[in-house]
C-alpha cells in the first residue's frame, strides 16, 4: 500500500481513524443531551474548523464559479449527510458504540452496490468477496447474542 501524503490510501485510513475516534467521542459527548442537538453542535464545529482551514489555505472559492449540476448533487449529499449524522447519533444515544458503529459501516457495502449500480463502477470477483465479508463482519460484531 502506497502511505504517502499524496496517496489516497493515506487520506482514506485517517478517515477511518477520526470516523473511529467521532463514534467514541460522540458516545461520551451524548450521554447527557439530546442526540439531534448535539448533531447541530457538530454540526456548527465542522462549519467553523472548516471554514477556517479553506481561509487559511486559500481554497476558498467564489460560489458562483460552480455549477448546477455540482450544486445540485452537492446539496443532495449534504442532504444525505445530514441525515446519516442524525440517525447515527441517535442510533449512538440509544445502542453500543461497538455496535452501531460496524452497522454504519455497511454503508461500505452500499457505496459497492451503488458504485456498480448506478456509476457503472466494475469490481473483481474478489472486490465482491470483500464486500461480502465486509457485510457479513459488520453484522457479526454488532451481534449481540
Amino acid at each position: 500500500m502506497n502511505l504517502t501524503v499524496s496517496s489516497w490510501q493515506f487520506w482514506a485510513l485517517l478517515s477511518a481513524a477520526f470516523a473511529a475516534l467521532t463514534a467514541i467521542f460522540a458516545k461520551v459527548g451524548i450521554e447527557n443531551i439530546n442526540s439531534d442537538f448535539a448533531t447541530f453542535i457538530r454540526t456548527i464545529i465542522i462549519l467553523i474548523v472548516l471554514g477556517a482551514i479553506l481561509l487559511a489555505s486559500g481554497q476558498f472559492q467564489s460560489p458562483a464559479t460552480i455549477s448546477g449540476k455540482t450544486w445540485a448533487f452537492l446539496a443532495l449529499s449534504g442532504l444525505a449527510t445530514g441525515a446519516s449524522w442524525l440517525c447515527y447519533f441517535r442510533a449512538l444515544k440509544i445502542g453500543n458504540a461497538a455496535q452501531v458503529a460496524p452497522i454504519d459501516k455497511l454503508s461500505v457495502v452500499l457505496v459497492a452496490v451503488f458504485g456498480a449500480a448506478f456509476l457503472g463502477e466494475r469490481l473483481s470477483g474478489a472486490n465482491w468477496l470483500g464486500v461480502a465479508l465486509i457485510a457479513a463482519g459488520a453484522v457479526l460484531v454488532a451481534y449481540r447474542g
